[in-house]
């Protein structure tokens, strides 16, 4: 084992630079929250996580497909059937798009079941003559402008277990039941998306699939093994690092600690200094570790901190996933790949096509504009294919709900939309059609790539 792992510890972030920090005005309540969490059952199990693991490996050398999506911060309110189901509707939906379109395997990971917490610019938020501390998620405080709301909980970490555990239970029950079963497609269906110019595609996708399952059938003379359930892995920021700690365990067989509060923990742009407390944990656990890569970072910085948290060099545990934006992507993501490449770094490389794109509509509302996320994503994919190298994936945020956050897709949302089902607390997410018309236009250009 690498010197630095033999010193780490699911404590030793304690020692560093804690960026995003929580004050609590009663840290005896929070360490009394933190033990009893520490006696909960753990969320996952390291076998599913060394499993999203080695899949995270061939994506990297492009014999699967990432797709990572959901919320950018989760609601306790929003724990609820309809809502989780719709979830993994649309999720169910882009991921049938891309096996057939791309004609690869693809790994499923949702951004739910603990992506709770969120990184703020600034710590207080003002209005008029009153200042408060800002939002950080569900986790933390309450969305309300209030003292009461804004004051940092230490119970509110339980309530994320247990809204976690009842997502997980529920998720796990309808991927074990046949709900993802690929001939059961109907139930997928989202009606007010059965409207969008591009559900006829993904109509005449479905049937193509329900033929060629139909055709195998007959040959094989019977049914085909292994469709009557898909796997759905989790995947948040690892933002609140007392939570994150406590949920740190050592498996039966002894090698290594393992987050068991999701499957696919990633460090965001606002924690990434190389001394940060972030870095420090994520450093030791056995975890696939998601990377957010944006402006601001040198490729020098990439290459250390990439070597710091893999210094064995293991095919699938680091994911990088970029951000720059349609406007800065073509200038900066190049250079990254050149260096990690100059590296000998194994990596999967992501492209996270929203959070470089998020602007500010005349109103004052936070949106994001659908032609920019998908010339972003398609510039990703002719820079790496310029550089030798392999796009493995996507990342969004996206809901299964009918709202109207982000602009534009075929459906038309404009900024006179922008009111009328705009729902996020933080920030806008592509609803259901524009995540499904998203997933089609990969699939047409991997296919434009293909041909060329």
């Amino acid at each position: 084992m690498h010197e630095l792992q033999r010193e780490w510890h699911p404590a030793s972030w304690r020692t560093r630079k804690v960026l995003q920090q929580v004050n609590y005005n009663d840290p005896l309540h929070l360490e009394a929250v933190l033990a009893e969490l520490a006696r909960y059952p753990p969320l996952v199990t390291f076998r599913e996580i060394e499993s999203l693991r080695l899949q995270l490996a061939e994506a990297a050398t492009g014999q699967r497909f990432l797709l990572q999506g959901g919320d950018c911060a989760e609601r306790f309110e929003d724990c609820r059937d309809d809502i989780i189901k719709n979830r993994l509707k649309i999720l169910l939906q882009m991921s049938v798009v891309l096996i057939y379109g791309m004609q690869s395997p693809v790994v499923r990971v949702g951004r739910f079941a603990g992506q709770f917490a969120k990184p703020r610019s600034a710590p207080q938020e003002t209005r008029g003559d009153v200042s408060l501390p800002s939002y950080r998620g569900d986790i933390i405080n309450a969305l309300e402008y209030s003292p009461e709301a804004r004051t940092a909980d230490p119970q509110r970490l339980i309530r994320a277990y247990q809204c976690a555990a009842i997502q997980l239970n529920f998720v796990r029950a309808l991927s074990d039941g046949g709900f993802a079963n690929l001939r059961n497609v109907d139930y997928w269906n989202l009606n007010f998306a059965e409207y969008s110019p591009f559900f006829s595609e993904y109509q005449m996708i479905i049937e193509k699939v329900r033929d060629a399952l139909h055709f195998a059938e007959t040959v094989s003379g019977g049914p085909i093994s292994g469709l009557s359930r898909v796997d759905f892995y989790t995947s948040h920021e690892a933002l609140h690092l007392p939570y994150e700690e406590a949920l740190t365990r050592c498996p039966p067989h002894g090698r290594g600690m393992y987050n068991l509060s999701t499957h696919f923990p990633w460090i965001g742009k606002r924690t990434l200094c190389a001394d940060s407390a972030h870095v420090e944990y994520m450093r030791g656990i056995r975890n696939p570790v998601g990377v957010k890569v944006g402006p601001g970072l040198t490729p020098s910085d990439l290459v250390s901190l990439t070597r710091h948290l893999n210094p064995n060099n293991e095919l699938g545990r680091i994911t990088l996933i970029t951000r720059y934006g349609a406007n800065l992507v073509e200038k900066q993501l190049p250079v990254m790949i050149d260096a990690v490449q100059r590296a000998g770094l194994q990596v999967l490389w992501c492209c996270d096509p929203m959070h470089g794109n998020t602007e500010r509509a005349e109103s004052g509302i936070k949106t994001r504009r659908f032609d920019n996320i998908l010339e972003e994503l398609e510039l990703a994919f002719d820079i790496h294919a310029q550089s030798a190298s392999v796009l493995g994936g996507v990342h969004f945020e996206l809901t299964g709900e009918d709202v109207t956050e982000c602009i534009g897709g075929a459906s038309g949302i404009d900024e006179a939309d922008l009111g009328k089902a705009y729902h996020t607390s933080v920030d806008p997410r592509l609803n259901a059609e524009q995540s499904l018309e998203m997933a089609l236009r990969i699939v047409r250009k991997h296919q434009q790539m293909v041909l060329t």
